[in-house]
């Protein structure tokens, strides 16, 4: 069995002239709900049960989704009536948490070999290996990730999170991880991978790896109205294609 967490309960405050009264996750992107998107290329990937964290509008993406037998996928949820930020929402499904387990964010629309990043991930025999994209290289819609410095082996040496310049490798918002990886995230309050997690592996030099996305990969952050209608320009433009 492959599992993934799938994060769906951001408020999505700043993307709200598009997003209306629906819950980031499910605005209509490419014909179909973004996290739509997200939940096929996971079943096409591997991938056969999803846990996904809920808090704003719950209750809709619970009925747009339903068990995700749709999409040809158990789907478990979880409410969370605080936000526990990225990284606690992993801590709250605990005994949940499988070797290999992917963290997959629920409101961007990202495409790469999800294989290729597991391989990179046993291989290297880390803790958590991270998906990056180059923003001089792959397709993007220019949202502020955080900035990843990585060494000749593949190693990350530097995260810097929400930052500009310097490294041109960002952040894609895609994890593979042990579950050692909860000994670093308290099981109270809001914790998040970019603020807390990845400064503890490298304070505490634990093995926290990278994997850049293959050249035709990309990653499409929706976060603004600004990003959005970037994304939709690339796919007009048929420079990014959503199977």
């Amino acid at each position: 069995m492959s599992k993934a967490l799938v994060l769906a309960a951001g408020v999505g405050s700043r993307i709200r002239a598009v997003a209306g009264d629906l819950p980031k996750p499910l605005i209509p992107f490419g014909g179909r709900p973004i996290l739509a998107h997200n939940l096929r290329w996971l079943a096409a990937s591997g991938v056969t049960e999803v846990w996904m964290n809920l808090h704003f509008q719950a209750d809709l993406i619970r009925e747009a989704i339903g068990d995700g037998s749709a999409f040809g996928l158990k789907v478990n949820y979880i409410y969370e009536p605080e936000l526990l930020g990225t990284a606690g929402a992993l801590a709250n499904i605990a005994p949940e948490v499988i070797s290999g387990m992917l963290v997959v964010y629920g409101d961007s629309v990202t495409r790469f070999d999800l294989k290729g990043l597991r391989a990179r991930h046993a291989k290297a025999g880390a803790e958590l290996t991270m998906a990056l994209f180059d923003q001089d290289r792959h397709h993007h819609t220019g949202i502020a990730g955080g900035r990843v410095v990585v060494d000749e082996t593949g190693a990350v040496t530097g995260f810097t999170e929400g930052a500009s310049g310097g490294s041109s490798l960002v952040n894609a918002g895609v994890y593979v991880l042990e579950p050692s990886v909860l000994d670093l995230i308290p099981r109270a309050g809001l914790v998040d991978f970019g603020k807390d997690v990845f400064p503890a592996m490298l304070a505490q030099n634990r093995p926290l790896m990278a994997h850049v996305i293959e050249p035709t990969g990309f990653c499409l952050g929706l976060d603004t109205p600004e990003s959005f209608a970037a994304g939709e320009r690339l796919l007009a433009e048929t420079k990014v294609r959503l199977a």
